[in-house]
């Protein structure tokens, strides 16, 4: 695995993400109560053994900067490391936007190839998954391939959705079609009757690229000597009738979490009783900050399919099916039901919540009495007593509204905002 390095693509503007990136990047979006989003594939990587890690990105980079430079820290021993790629500009590109994932990998090239590895590993950076990477690097290297691909089964509604791929019996990969119409024929990717698996009662017999690829570091350099700007749609087409490209059947759970529905879903879903994602792993662990934080206190409250981050204070309120993030304050007589609350930075002392008091603004935290449901509620915000959100079964439009958002009916209470005592939304 010394041969090997990892770049994670961390994405551009994050706009499906959007309102929850807009002050942080898309990898460093809150998951799970304590984790970011980046903490995934690095892990993933560690994992496997992969410890010299790259990650590109461009925009509002700064939390994501402070949270990789204080939780990845290796030994001198390992020369491992985790480093941010932002775009910049230098003697040599004054445009130094990323206009693409190939964009972007090729304007870093130089830098990755300085540890003169033979292998480069590139991920996505917002997919929830647990990846063997170590068996998809060994059968690379055993099928002596030149680049190979991840793929995950999926049905044909969804195949329009994603890049489709042919494998030959060996699965060598022989066809590729971006993101194919949905009255498109595309039964020469159907996979073998043998092959093809059950899920929901729906059949699952397409190869979907993951955006997960290895690249032979010498095939790399050779397919980033063009003006190709995306990897699905040009770099991988292209490779196809010059290379030797593998594809990887990948069976496990595996979730885009890149809009904020399939990211909200998958939030709550780690607090089910049979969660599809497993946080319980001692043996990988998802790695993340390391927080000094008091243990949570739970007072008198019901509390049901829910999951609570470090430092929580909850007392007399009703939660379930939701999430609480770390430092999290919820009051008597407050209910939370389908809600992400992504908790605060910090704690309010006696003298600040005097204050707050004086200014007629809530604490930091949920308010007594108020009602939430169906909601991403960003960290440090402020909501009153008595609030009403989403309790109602009116059919909401999706929008950006005076101090919150909807997209896909799901309300989005932004980060630092305030929500008067008293408020419907």
């Amino acid at each position: 695995m010394t041969k090997v390095i990892c770049v994670i693509l961390g994405g551009g503007k994050g706009e499906r993400l959007f309102p929850l990136t807009k002050a942080r990047a898309k990898p460093a979006v809150p998951f799970g109560c304590r984790y970011r989003i980046m903490d995934i594939p690095i892990s993933n990587s560690i994992h496997a053994g992969i410890k010299q890690i790259f990650i590109l990105t461009q925009f509002n980079s700064g939390s994501l900067n402070n949270h990789i430079t204080s939780t990845y820290q290796f030994d001198v021993f390992s020369r491992g490391f985790v480093r941010i790629a932002a775009a910049k500009q230098s003697l040599d590109s004054f445009d130094g936007w990323y206009r693409g994932t190939a964009d972007a990998v090729r304007k870093n090239l130089d830098t990755f190839l300085e540890t003169n590895p033979e292998y480069v590993l590139i991920l996505s950076g917002d997919q929830l998954y647990r990846m063997d990477l170590e068996q998809f690097l060994q059968e690379h290297f055993d099928s002596k391939a030149e680049v190979s691909i991840a793929t995950t089964l999926v049905t044909r509604k969804a195949a329009s959705s994603f890049g489709i791929l042919s494998m030959d019996k060996e699965g060598f990969i022989n066809s590729f079609r971006e993101k194919p119409a949905p009255d498109e024929d595309i039964s020469k990717f159907q996979l073998p009757e043998d092959k093809a698996i059950e899920s929901d009662g729906e059949k699952k017999e397409y190869p979907a690229s993951m955006g997960i690829y290895i690249f032979n570091a010498n095939i790399l350099r050779k397919c980033l000597d063009s003006d190709s700007l995306d990897f699905g749609k040009e770099i991988i087409p292209d490779a196809l009738n010059k290379y030797k490209v593998k594809g990887y059947i990948y069976d496990g759970y595996w979730e885009d979490i890149g809009t904020i529905k399939s990211f909200y879903e998958a939030n709550l879903n780690l607090a089910s009783l049979y969660p599809h994602f497993n946080l319980y792993d001692e043996l990988k662990p998802i790695y993340s900050r390391k927080v000094e934080l008091p243990p949570s206190k739970i007072n008198a409250c019901t509390f049901k399919s829910a999951l609570a981050g470090e430092g929580t204070i909850i007392t007399d309120a009703f939660v379930v099916n939701s999430l609480i993030g770390i430092r999290t304050v919820i009051e008597p007589g407050a209910s939370l039901e389908n809600v992400y609350c992504m908790g605060a930075d910090r704690y309010e002392t006696d003298e600040q919540k005097i204050e707050n008091h004086t200014k007629e603004i809530p604490n930091i935290g949920i308010g007594t009495g108020s009602i939430i449901k169906n909601a991403i509620i960003d960290k440090n915000v402020r909501i009153g007593k008595n609030c009403r959100i989403g309790i109602d079964n009116i059919e909401r439009q999706d929008g950006d509204y005076d101090n919150y958002y909807i997209r896909d009916g799901i309300i989005i209470i932004e980060r630092n905002s305030t929500i008067k005592n008293g408020t419907i939304i």
